[in-house]
């Protein structure tokens, strides 16, 4: 029986569990948080940092696993590359290709060299060296930790009198205390989240979405909504698909998963935002697998063990799809009672309704991902009709929460 070990314990590491259970696999999950929810799924627990490469690399060696992911968990991934490199195992790319996709500093490097479209970016490992460059950047600006991910730590800046306190908050939401400032860009429609795949390097399925954001939330770049098919220009599209494969091919990426994150900036350039070579958070491999058939979850197990690949081919989006993040409103918190959903809307659009909180439970600011209250999938026939009914949640959504 293969070994399969999942780096982090959240709920997004159960369809892998599942994938990996229905392909026969042994399945040993990995944190320091033995109170996680993946843990009561998977057949054995190791606790164990995850950002500790060597710790992590030792109890595999131990275990004697066969394969190594870090699936929706960015903290995981560099080090997932780590022990399969050590150890002989499939991933998407080498421990240091996966450096450079994992540091937002040195894949903005990487992208700038090799003449890729860029944000004017600058990578810091001290908190006063930006106070220097004040003059280098095109304000307002983005600061972020380089190794986060689902939005914690990221901070708009407007003019150089809020760049302190956003350094503070990227730095506290930083694993190595670094961090990276770069121009805000102004979105030419929306942003895009999505999960391609590779197959020998080759990208076999590629797909875009719109990613909308809550401006009212307590982080306004936390993502509320992904929709599917995305109304991203198809002429953009194709030259993101052309940039992205070049970037494969560039640092020898093999076969394997992918979170991109691309937009299309006012200024007319496509930008690669984001290659993280993981499942994306937010349930996105789930949500494609309903639309576009494939189960990319499944053939990630296939490939982290040594498999053949099988569903990976280019389909068409089945209709029109909204992933649906279920967070607090502005000011709202307090216990969780229960979700009251307009049986109309219910019955002809809702497709799944996955809560991770419970009544009793708080409900805090979506300050960021880890804030969501669930995930919801809405399937429509039109375009039209996802926008008229996503535009008006408050009117057939309500997080009622104790007196």
């Amino acid at each position: 029986m293969k070994k399969l070990m999942i780096l982090g314990g959240s709920r997004y590491a159960l369809p892998v569990i599942r994938a990996a259970h229905e392909l026969g696999c042994y399945v040993i999950t990995a944190d320091y948080l033995p109170d996680n929810i993946a843990h009561k799924y998977s057949d054995e627990y190791c606790n164990v940092s995850i950002i500790e490469k060597d710790a992590v690399l030792e109890a595999a060696q131990k275990l004697k696993i066969d394969g190594i992911m870090s699936f929706a968990c960015d903290p995981g991934v560099v080090t997932a590359a780590y022990v399969a490199e050590k150890m002989g195992l499939p991933f998407q790319g080498s421990y240091e290709s996966t450096c450079i996709l994992q540091d937002k500093g040195l894949f903005r490097q990487f992208l700038t060299e090799n003449g890729f479209n860029v944000p004017h970016a600058k990578r810091y490992t001290h908190k006063e060296e930006p106070f220097k460059d004040i003059e280098f950047f095109n304000w307002p600006v983005i600061v972020k930790p380089v190794d986060s991910a689902g939005s914690k730590g990221v901070t708009k800046v407007e003019t150089p009198d809020g760049l302190k306190e956003a350094i503070e908050i990227a730095v506290g939401g930083s694993h190595n205390a670094t961090f990276i400032i770069e121009d805000f860009i102004t979105f030419k429609g929306y942003h895009s989240s999505a999960d391609p795949f590779t197959v020998n390097g080759e990208l076999k399925f590629v797909t875009y979405s719109d990613q909308l954001f809550d401006i009212e939330a307590d982080n306004p770049y936390t993502p509320a909504m992904i929709i599917w098919p995305s109304t991203m220009n198809q002429a953009d599209q194709d030259y993101l698909t052309i940039e992205t494969q070049r970037l494969m091919k560039l640092l020898n990426m093999e076969t394997g998963i992918y979170n991109i994150e691309t937009c299309v900036g006012s200024d007319g350039k496509p930008y690669l935002m984001e290659v993280s070579p993981r499942g994306g958070g937010c349930k996105i491999a789930e949500l494609q697998r309903m639309a576009f058939g494939v189960d990319l979850i499944k053939d990630e197990v296939r490939k982290a063990i040594g498999m053949q690949v099988e569903s990976v081919k280019q389909t068409m989006c089945d209709g029109y799809w909204c992933e649906m993040i279920i967070h607090a409103r502005t000011g709202q918190s307090g216990k969780f009672k229960a979700l009251k959903i307009d049986p109309e809307i219910k019955k002809y659009y809702v497709k799944v309704i996955d809560m991770t909180t419970k009544p009793g439970d708080m409900v805090l600011p979506f300050t960021g991902a880890n804030m969501s209250l669930g995930d919801m999938f809405l399937r429509f026939d039109t375009r039209e009709q996802l926008d008229a009914t996503m535009s008006c949640v408050n009117d057939w959504l309500e997080i009622e929460l104790e007196d």
